[in-house]
This record gives structure tokens, C-alpha cells and sequence, in this order.
């Protein structure tokens, strides 16, 4: 099952939000990702989070209380974590943020420490960006414009090994440690991968970029 958490932020142009969660089986708003859900035409099966970032209440009269999740500002767990738990809770093995670009510093690298944990979310969609998190032995390929960039990331505790097709330095002889990264790698021709031999990576390309939906196959090799 696939499941979509819009949350706040910045998030890419409603016809890419609608079309990253057609056929989702789950799609929850966190607080002021209610209002993106909106803008694209979604309609959100669940509506998480304090709800101190939404520009209304009145957003949430024409949904259902029992489709409100309402926690206290006071919380353990930020917005988009309340909306990923209750996508794993319904059974999404897979899942998508949309939303979460721009603002605080703390904000992104909250969102972005959420995919060092297990389980974590599979892909992220910003307004400028695209990330997937792909690990052993599951293969990603991007159909991309020729020369786009690509970054790479890894986010694992112990050391990774990864594997390339298609970029302008390959990915195969690097040592994958805590703190490495490759930034501005290039997509030749386009179409590239990137294996995850051993360990967890974050590949990055601009939406802008992005010719049609990725592929991640789990049977790994370039």
C-alpha cells in the first residue's frame, strides 16, 4: 500500500501533488499541509497536528470529526511524524512527503534525519526538489533531462557501498561513511542509477529536471 503525508512548506505545483498522489491508498494532511492538499484538488482522508500553522480553522469545517486528529502544541512528535505514524498504522509500506521545503533550518534537517530511521519514508517532493531513499539491494533509475544533476547522500551508521550507471563520475569506488556526500554529480545523457550495494542512500535531482516518474527496483545491480 502507498501512502501520501501533505505537510507544510514549500511543495512543488498542484498538477505534480496531484499527480505524485493518485492511486495513494492512504493520504493524510499534516496542520498546514492541509492547505497544499487543497490547492491541488486532494482530498485528504485524515487531517493530523495541532493545527497551529493552519491559516484557518475554518478549513476543517467540511471534514468529518472523526477524520481530525488533533493533538496539543505540547507534543512529542512533530506534525509530519504524526502523519507518517498513521500511514504506517493503516498498513503503507510505502510512503511520500510532499511539502517541507524552504523555512527553518531545523525544520529540514528534521525532515531529513526522519529517513536515517526504520522504518522511513521512501521519497520526498519540495517545491524545487525530488529525493528517494533507496537501500540494499534495491536499484533506482532516473529518467532525467541530459546533463541534470544528481546528489547523493548516504544515511546509514555503518559504512555503505553503492553502485552507478549513467553519471558523469561513478559512484563504485567511494567509501560511503557517516558525513561523506557527492553533490552536483551529472546525468550524462539522462537516464541513470544508482544501486545501493550495501547500506541506505538519498538521491537527489530538481523536479524541474525530471522527465517521468523514477523506477526503484528490489532486486539490486546496475
Amino acid at each position: 500500500m502507498r501512502g501520501i503525508a501533505f505537510i507544510g512548506g514549500e511543495s512543488p505545483a498542484p498538477d505534480i501533488c496531484r499527480s505524485a498522489a493518485e492511486g495513494a491508498a492512504v493520504i493524510v494532511a499534516a496542520d498546514s499541509g492541509l492547505i497544499t492538499a487543497e490547492q491541488a484538488g486532494v482530498t485528504p482522508d485524515w487531517i493530523v497536528g495541532d493545527m497551529d500553522s493552519l491559516d484557518s480553522e475554518s478549513r476543517l469545517a467540511g471534514y468529518g470529526g472523526d477524520r481530525i486528529i488533533r493533538y496539543i502544541a505540547d507534543k512529542d512528535f512533530t506534525d509530519t511524524e504524526l502523519a507518517l505514524r498513521l500511514l504506517w498504522d493503516k498498513g503503507c509500506v510505502h510512503t511520500t512527503l510532499i511539502g517541507g521545503g524552504g523555512g527553518r533550518i531545523d525544520h529540514l534537517l528534521a525532515i531529513r534525519a526522519l529517513f536515517e530511521r526504520q522504518p522511513s519514508p521512501d521519497r520526498w517532493i519540495t517545491g524545487r526538489e525530488i529525493l528517494y531513499r533507496i537501500q540494499s539491494p534495491q536499484t533506482l533509475e532516473l529518467h532525467l533531462k541530459p546533463k541534470s544533476l544528481v546528489s547523493v547522500f548516504p544515511c546509514a551508521e555503518t559504512r555503505g557501498r553503492a553502485k552507478s550507471r549513467g553519471l558523469q563520475w561513478a559512484l563504485d569506488a567511494l567509501a560511503w561513511e557517516k558525513g561523506f556526500f557527492g553533490i552536483s554529480n551529472v546525468a550524462v545523457g539522462g537516464n541513470c542509477a544508482v544501486f545501493a550495494e550495501n547500506g541506505a542512500f538519498l538521491v537527489i535531482a530538481a523536479i524541474a529536471d525530471t522527465a517521468e516518474s523514477a523506477d526503484i527496483t528490489e532486486n539490486g545491480g546496475v
